[in-house]
């Protein structure tokens, strides 16, 4: 039998998290469709993991499908295959993944986009265990248990006809909610610190930590991408931490790297003129003494001043406005405190 992945390592000890985890522990036992509900990067292809993980099924495979990924035909030959010659391009048959999880668990990622046609396909074989490849008539049998995920409201889709309501039904026997990291403000630190040491180690560097003012700014932030989207801005900032000096703590978090490249949206096509600033006056009295680092440096903080107060605060923009990388403005203002 072929060596079965790892559980996933879940991650987090609020209270929401904890009970999200005892339900799909729970529900594992039980061989029936499960129904994952939540946000997009909330994970609920981990929970489904887990259930399949813990239940009877747990050496047998665990085979996946986005169902958002397809249209209807490929979709419903990826489900449950096709013979040669069934449609155009079918070259050879193909063996669905109905067949490929056999013994095992089969998770739906977006059921909600499957047509209504498929579907109809689903339910059969939920309620019979049987189904055909595409181009056969032969009846096969499927041994599967289906874990099903969505991030929209399936009860919505079924009352105006999006979603076939006798199938929602089914896949319902129970329902495992993955609570939105928003709810999760324990697990905020837990999870920023386990994705940033994990980026660092790629790097082959060591994460110092985060700085008061950048886990302020990530305990702050609402993340509407949940989980997913703290994953990308904790590697994120240690990336550019490590290429500015990679000295002290991480203390620079991008929650937005679009705005970070371009600047608020209402910038991007209307740029506020920039004017540099008057050189100074030239010093040539004899035996005048002089500190030039120090009147370099009042220039440098004048000049980056000016090009932030000039271009809203965009630290790209003034980068490009003072023909510097964003890496070295980022070190300018630093350097001179000027955040």
């Amino acid at each position: 039998m072929a060596s079965q992945p790892t559980p996933p390592d879940l991650i987090g000890q609020s209270r929401a998290f904890l009970d999200a985890l005892d339900h799909a522990s729970r529900i594992a036992r039980v061989d029936r469709p499960v129904l994952v509900m939540g946000e997009r990067g909330s994970g609920k292809e981990l929970l489904a993991a887990r259930i399949h993980f813990l239940s009877g099924r747990w050496d047998g495979p665990l085979v996946k499908v986005n169902c958002a990924a397809m249209n209807e035909t490929l979709l419903e030959s990826e489900l449950f295959g096709h013979e040669a010659g069934a449609f155009t391009g079918a070259a050879k048959r193909h063996q669905g993944r109905f067949e490929r999880a056999e013994s095992g668990t089969l998770f739906l990622d977006e059921i909600s986009s499957a047509s209504l046609r498929v579907q109809e396909k689903l339910l059969r074989v939920i309620e019979y265990g049987e189904y055909e490849r595409i181009g056969d008539e032969k009846t096969r049998q499927a041994d599967v248990r289906i874990v099903a995920a969505a991030n929209v409201d399936l009860r919505k889709k079924a009352e105006e006809g999006e979603f076939r309501a006798d199938l929602l039904d089914r896949l319902a026997f129970d329902v495992v909610a993955a609570p939105p990291l928003r709810k999760r403000q324990d697990d905020i630190m837990l999870l920023a610190a386990h994705f940033a040491s994990a980026v660092a180690a790629e790097l082959d560097i060591t994460f110092p930590g985060f700085s008061p003012e950048a886990a302020a700014a990530l305990k702050k932030h609402d993340w509407p991408g949940n989980v997913r989207e703290l994953k990308n801005a904790a590697e994120r900032a240690v990336f550019h931490w490590a290429e500015l000096d990679g000295e002290g703590p991480v203390d620079n978090i991008v929650l937005d790297p679009f705005e970070a490249a371009f600047g608020p949206l209402a910038d991007l096509h209307s740029e506020p003129p920039y004017t540099a600033p008057a050189k100074p006056e030239s010093v040539s009295a004899p035996g005048m003494r002089y500190d030039l680092r120090a009147h370099l440096n009042e220039i440098e903080k004048r000049l980056v001043s000016e090009a932030l107060a000039a271009h809203g605060e965009s630290q790209k923009q003034a980068a490009d406005a003072l023909s510097l990388t964003y890496d070295q403005i980022r070190g300018l203002v630093r350097k001179h405190d000027l955040t």
